[in-house]
């Protein structure tokens, strides 16, 4: 079968490759038939080999996805041949760790990603446990179905790890696939003045944080960031910054105007050093921390929204056939647009 297999390290060693369909199903296992696969800015990290985390190669991309499952495992009883499904990232979880017994198996020490340390879903077929497994309602696309994953990682970051209450003052960092899907739910809880931050080449991305329901966008070359945020309301600053960037002067940026006894969820990644004193945000009362990954009931609550039309994360996206896989990294990583997916068998 076709899949865009990360080979080696050192940048651009990515191409599509015949590989062996999966095989040897487990008890518990399930083959997928994947229908949309989304690319990810990890993807683009390690297409660049940039990443900031450990990766075995060679390795197929992809843990975005959706599909028809075509083969299940002798003990599997959820699901059945034809199934429409989608599939949550982590391929393995230890199942014993403290993590993994009380339902947060997203923070298993000996997780192991899709995409990264087990072959992922941009390929024509995909294997996966039964237990990490959704099916898809009817009315929502193969497309609309293989954005699940980022939708859940912005559900995880607003509506479970922040604190947001009708009429905050919301800042959202990045308008990348999790920035703009991090805007479309805090939405849903009815802010007092949602603003997105981007640059001059996320222009476009901006119009569709505007879609998405954001009340203002900041182009962060066009003026002071800091004073533009503080200028709104009250002059203290947003109840809630949620950092979809990943860098240090992201972050500085969100210390600097978080109100005191506000909240900073920080969900970009970024390897380098922060470089710079957090003593402002000891002085503020203000709290810092990360939001990661997700678990199966916010998959089965995002599902739900996608069902009732509440969220669509389509305006961001563009789709390609396998063999445009370079287009569909090129055409994401110059902005161009926020999202690309990528259909293995349309």
């Amino acid at each position: 079968m076709k899949a865009v297999v990360n080979y080696s390290s050192g940048a651009g060693n990515v191409e599509i490759r015949d590989v062996p369909i999966p095989s040897n199903l487990g008890p518990h296992d399930v083959l997928i038939n994947v229908k949309g696969a989304g690319v990810c800015g990890s993807d683009l990290h390690m297409y660049h080999d940039i990443q900031g985390f450990p990766v075995i190669r060679p390795v197929t991309l992809g843990h975005e996805y959706s599909g028809v499952i075509t083969a299940v495992g002798s003990e599997v009883i959820l699901f059945k041949e034809g199934d429409h499904v989608v599939s949550e990232t982590p391929a393995y979880v230890c199942e014993k760790c403290i993590y993994c017994r009380s339902g947060q198996y997203n923070l298993c020490p000996h997780r192991k990603g899709f995409g990264v340390l087990v072959d992922g879903a941009m390929a024509e077929y995909v294997k996966t446990r039964e237990a990490i497994v959704h099916k898809i309602p009817d009315n929502v696309s193969f497309e609309k179905a293989a954005l699940t994953e980022p939708s859940c990682v912005a559900y995880n970051a607003v509506a479970h790890h922040s604190r947001i209450r009708p009429g905050d003052y919301v800042v959202v960092i990045g308008p990348g696939p999790i920035g703009l899907m991090c805007t479309q739910i805090a939405k849903l809880f009815n802010p007092g003045r949602l603003t997105v931050i981007g640059t001059r080449k996320d222009l476009s991305r901006l119009e569709v944080a505007k879609q998405f329901g954001a009340d203002e966008v900041i182009v962060a070359e066009d003026g002071d960031v800091v004073e533009k945020i503080l200028s709104y309301g009250d002059g203290f600053g947003p109840d809630l910054v949620l950092d979809a960037v990943g860098v240090s002067a992201t972050l500085k940026q969100s210390v600097d105007v978080v109100r005191p006894a506000g909240q900073i969820t920080k969900i970009g990644w970024g390897p380098a050093p922060i470089g710079f004193s957090l003593d402002p945000l000891i002085q503020k009362a203000a709290r810092l921390q990360g939001s990661f990954s997700h678990n199966y009931p916010m998959w089965e609550k995002v599902l739900v929204m996608m069902e009732k039309g509440e969220i669509n994360p389509l305006p961001m996206a563009k789709t390609y056939l396998i063999d445009e896989w370079k287009l569909a990294f090129d055409e994401m990583d110059s902005l161009a647009h926020a999202k690309s997916i990528i259909l293995p068998n349309p």
